[in-house]
């Protein structure tokens, strides 16, 4: 699937897949690590509202659960296993009050020893997958042509990417983090906020405290913004056209092998004459 293609129902065909894919790779850990990452973190990081932060033990499941989908590099997982707890609490709770600015949140990050821009992304879009993106290699090969550089400049530039496809013919997503904040000013009675309602400059209210799932914009009424695709609206997230791009990707490489000629056995078997005497 190429990133250009505009045809919902390919990308839709490709994101319901991706469990399949998981699955198809045959790593025994990595079904439940990505129900790990994709269910239970997210919930965890959530309900740590309003300081939300990330634990040394979670920091460590997700990096299996990175090298494990991705490319295996151990050495990351020992860097993990060496950093300080109330460090890693620290610079994820900084980094989940930065968003959504995505350039400080993965900058706050990467002070961890072992966590580059890639691994800042996973933890990004665990809290917030709407604007921060995992940058997958898949995703990388697809929108920028390249997975050799894990820069900060580099992924600024895939989610950017990530974020307009999410957009194309489809009802766009508004970022949690964003949602929370207003919502923490309003909760407040915050004046900044209600300087910036009678000006204009907010247009989002949010209904109840289930910030992740109703959203409401003044203009266009009230409309349910679930993370999974709806059968009208067809909503996607950054993170969920990078899943599609990576369960694409997997399901043409196993293709490939699969179409890969067999071996034949060799015709002439050798066999040992009985000598007649």
């Amino acid at each position: 699937m190429e990133f250009n293609c505009s045809d919902i129902n390919v990308w839709k065909e490709a994101l319901s897949s991706y469990s399949s894919r998981i699955l198809s790779l045959g790593k025994p850990n990595l079904p439940s690590l990505d129900e790990f990452y994709r269910t239970e973190l997210p919930s965890r990081l959530h309900a740590r509202l309003p300081e939300p932060y990330l634990t040394k033990s979670e920091l460590h499941s997700l990096m299996q659960w990175k090298l494990t989908r991705g490319k295996y590099r151990p050495r990351l997982l020992g860097f993990v296993s060496s950093l300080d707890e109330a460090l890693v609490k620290s610079a994820s709770q900084k980094a989940f009050l930065s968003l959504p600015d995505v350039s400080k949140a993965v900058s706050e990050l990467t002070v961890l020893k072992g966590v580059g821009p890639a691994t800042a992304s996973a933890v990004l879009a665990a809290f917030d997958p709407a604007v921060a993106p995992f940058m997958s290699d898949e995703a990388m090969n697809a929108v920028l042509g390249n997975s050799k550089d894990y820069s900060l400049k580099q992924y600024l530039q895939l989610a950017s990417g990530l974020q307009e496809k999410a957009k194309v013919g489809l009802l766009d997503a508004i970022p949690f983090a964003l949602v929370f904040k207003i919502k923490m000013l309003e909760c407040q009675g915050s004046a900044e906020y209600g300087r910036a309602k009678s000006n204009g400059k907010i247009k989002i209210g949010v209904r109840g405290f289930d910030f992740s799932r109703e959203v409401r914009t003044e203009k266009e009424g009230v409309t349910d913004l679930d993370n999974e695709l709806s059968s009208e609206d067809e909503v996607f997230t950054a993170s969920d056209v990078e899943r599609a791009l990576w369960s694409s990707a997997v399901g043409a490489k196993l293709s490939r092998l699969s179409e890969k000629p067999t071996s034949r056995a060799n015709p002439k078997i050798s066999c040992k004459r009985k000598r007649c005497c």
